[in-house]
């Protein structure tokens, strides 16, 4: 206990001198604010000190609470994972990050925190993640799952959105250890509702474990008075409590004096009362390694440790300081009483001392190899397939997962699905069927036998289907976490989550945050835009068009045929589980559109050359009969029939249009960037899609916003109407609903004729 006291001052230290060094001793010529959160991290040294050097092993893994950083970074350096240069860069450009960043920070970090809840509820997919592993191959071993939570992060509703859903009462190595120090930003929360949250664990089939006191409190109250001062302390609110954290010993007496506490009051000195006031089970090492040994294995644990925001610190207890930075008296007072010196603050302990040796058995127990991923069998571009007849590019996704298990089944074996309990409902039955849902353990299918039963449920370790609650903020989680599994354990999958486009904004923070942390995926959205007219307005996507192209990591395809779609949907599960990989959203619909209108090229070279365009953002699908057009109309998805409608039209009032189709505005948005030297990807899709000697006035149109579409006007600088939709949708039937709109062919024709004239 002397040595892991030892060195929990030496992390107290750092992590307070890390922020101190940012705000007060790095120049700041801007004299904007750098921050940091010295108490919020102070609050966390004992739990993660004796967590680090006493009982984490080398497989397990660990989400750090976002405002713990600094003390994540001085267990690093300690340890000798993280060079003493960075321990001056907090929040400095190419520094340490904010928060703990697993892509951006030049240490270990296991998972991506910061925002609240998402980095919470991460080890609980990473659980899953490397179970789904295991079943299928193995290679991610054994290991715990930890996460390090802040209180005041439990009331954000991803939390309980994880903990409710029913794949998560069997992952028996995730491990929740909650920072209870009562304090939000603002204030001390009157009523943090300790026994509630138990509850709330305990009916969710977790395990829970409190460590409330320390074993010096605990000591007093075996004493005569003992009971009564528990009895006092467990009764008072909050706010009273943490006030006499601020109290001098004599203040204390006289908050604490009753006839029923003097017998314990009496006997003790000023030294030993202020000291057990704050003598909190989160902060005694001796509790906090007794709890942990306690923790069972084979359902989830929660821990609620009792801590003091600032604990060691001239701030500790305080209500306003969450952002509160010591003077420099006060750090020079902290290094003082630690051992240490605020003129050399980044002293490592002295050789041969029981402190280092522990740093270096710590560094050796939980040393990683590195381990280099295995590559992705090969994935084909195109699977030779040319559809016909009346289809959608939502059923055509089930359509070429099925053709993936044939064409490359050793890809195929990679592939795991994700949905929200909507499998059904977009087309995945034939895939659940062909391949099967995962669980941990083999379940009897009772309908197994049933003649009208037309989605089998077999649900077994070899399965690669996972069906999660109707919560998409999960969905997004778990398949963040499956997309890293070719950085954590070498191994790659290739996750695929299906949802309703409507509910991809939902979704968005978490699934943004997953691509932020190294997760690559593809994100599927279907059914989309105000084509589902008969749901009305509430189910009725406007604009996930533009944020697909807006999104950081991630290539967006929104497909007008099937074969679009099987060729999308190939390239990007070529980019998935690499170094240099991306993640991709497809925005898919349920209208059906004769697939002879994509006129797909019958000789294999123009084949392979629209193929190519598909894939690089856009192609021209009609081309007017003249040497120039009077017109392009410029579409994307479902709206392709309206478009090539309307170029009929046109051409038999004697204006000819070209149509070219875009399957991804955020490529080909870059290609235009490119051709200004703002990017680095290459330009050719603007010359081959839109040719300059073909420009013409151009109307764009498509089922979401038409500002999605809007910038196609700048390649050649042409006159131009936007078509779309901006406002919400109504039910009704398809033809009614794109009449509303505006982007019906009627009206794509007379916005033609208004910027042709």
């Amino acid at each position: 206990m002397d040595v892991l006291r030892e060195v929990a001052d030496r992390v107290l230290w750092l992590s307070t001198a890390i922020i101190d060094h940012a705000n007060r001793v790095r120049p700041n010529p801007t004299g904007l604010k750098v921050g940091g959160h010295q108490a919020s991290s102070a609050s966390m040294v004992s739990i993660m000190t004796a967590l680090w050097f006493a009982r984490l092993r080398e497989q397990d893994r660990v989400s750090v609470k976002p405002h713990a950083s600094p003390v994540l970074h001085a267990i690093n350096y300690l340890l000798g994972d993280l060079d003493e240069k960075y321990l001056t860069s907090l929040r400095e450009f190419g520094g340490l990050q904010s928060y703990p960043s697993r892509s951006k920070d030049p240490d270990r970090v296991d998972y991506s925190t910061g925002s609240v809840g998402i980095g919470a509820t991460a080890p609980i997919w990473g659980a899953l993640a490397r179970r789904y592993v295991e079943a299928h191959g193995g290679g991610a071993g054994t290991g715990r799952q930890y996460s390090l939570v802040g209180d005041a992060e439990l009331d954000e509703g991803a939390c309980w959105e994880a903990i409710l859903d029913p794949n998560v009462a069997e992952l028996g190595e995730v491990v929740w250890i909650v920072d209870l120090n009562r304090q939000s930003l603002d204030r001390v929360v009157p009523n943090i509702g300790a026994t509630r949250l138990q509850g709330m664990f305990e009916a969710a089939g977790w395990q829970v474990l409190t460590v409330k006191y320390g074993h010096l409190l605990q000591e007093l109250f075996s004493r005569p008075g003992g009971e009564a001062l528990r009895r006092r302390i467990d009764e008072m609110s909050n706010p009273e409590y943490q006030r006499l954290l601020r109290c001098t010993p004599a203040q204390l007496r006289a908050r604490l004096a009753s006839p029923e506490l003097a017998p314990l009051l009496d006997t003790l000195g000023d030294d030993t009362l202020h000291a057990a006031i704050r003598n909190l089970g989160g902060h005694d090492l001796s509790a906090l390694l007794d709890t942990f040994d306690a923790i069972e294995d084979h359902r989830p644990t929660v821990v609620f440790a009792y801590t003091v925001k600032g604990f060691g610190l001239a701030s500790e207890g305080h209500p306003q300081n969450h952002s509160s930075l010591l003077t420099a008296d006060q750090i020079g007072e902290l290094a003082a009483r630690v051992g240490t010196s605020a003129d050399d603050p980044w002293r490592k302990f002295a050789d041969g001392s029981t402190a280092a040796r522990l740093c270096t058995e710590t560094a050796l127990r939980l040393h990683r190899k590195t381990i280099a991923p295995q590559r992705i069998p090969a994935i084909p571009a195109d699977i030779g397939r040319t559809p016909a007849g009346r289809a959608t590019t939502q059923a055509a996704l089930g359509r070429t997962l099925l053709d993936l298990t044939r064409e490359a089944p050793e890809a195929a074996e990679l592939v795991v699905t994700l949905c929200p309990d909507v499998s059904s409902s977009t087309n995945l039955g034939g895939w659940v069927n062909k391949v099967g849902v995962w669980s941990p353990q083999e379940r009897v299918d009772w309908f197994a036998d049933d003649p009208e039963t037309i989605l089998h449920w077999r649900e077994q370790p070899t399965g690669q289907h996972l069906e999660l609650g109707i919560a998409e903020v999960n969905l997004v989680s778990a398949l963040g976490e499956l997309g890293t599994t070719w950085s954590r354990w070498g191994r790659p999958l290739l996750p695929i989550g299906v949802l309703y486009d409507p509910f991809v904004e939902r979704a968005l923070e978490p699934w943004s945050f997953g691509i932020y942390g190294g997760g690559q995926s593809i994100l599927v959205g279907t059914p989309s835009g105000v084509t589902l007219a008969p749901e009305g307005g509430a189910h009725q996507s406007v604009t996930t068009p533009s944020v697909g192209l807006e999104q950081p990591g991630c290539v967006t395809y929104e497909p007008a045929f099937a074969i679009d779609v099987e060729w999308t949907l190939l390239a990007s599960l070529a980019r998935l589980g690499r170094p240099d990989g991306t993640s991709a959203y497809l925005r898919l619909s349920t209208r059906p559109v004769d697939q002879k209108l994509a006129a797909v090229p019958a000789d294999p070279a123009a084949r392979e050359r629209r193929r190519r365009q598909v894939v690089a953002g856009a192609y021209p699908i009609r081309l007017a009969p003249v040497a120039r057009p009077d017109v392009t109309l410029v579409t994307m998805g479902a709206t392709v029939t309206e478009a090539l409608a309307a170029a009929d039209r046109l051409d038999a009032l004697g204006k000819h249009a070209d149509v070219v189709c875009v399957t991804s505005p955020g490529l080909l948005f870059r290609a235009v960037q490119a051709r200004a030297g703002r990017d680095t990807t290459e330009t050719w899709i603007l010359e081959s899609a839109l040719p300059a000697e073909r420009s013409a006035p151009m109307v764009t149109v498509l089922d979401g916003h038409p500002h999605t579409l809007a910038f196609a006007a700048t390649v050649h600088r042409v006159r131009a109407a936007h078509l779309g939709v901006t406002q919400f949708g109504q039910s009704g039937d398809l033809e009614s609903v794109y009449r509303h709109h505006g982007i019906d062919t009627d009206s794509i024709i007379r916005a033609a004729l208004d910027v042709a004239d």
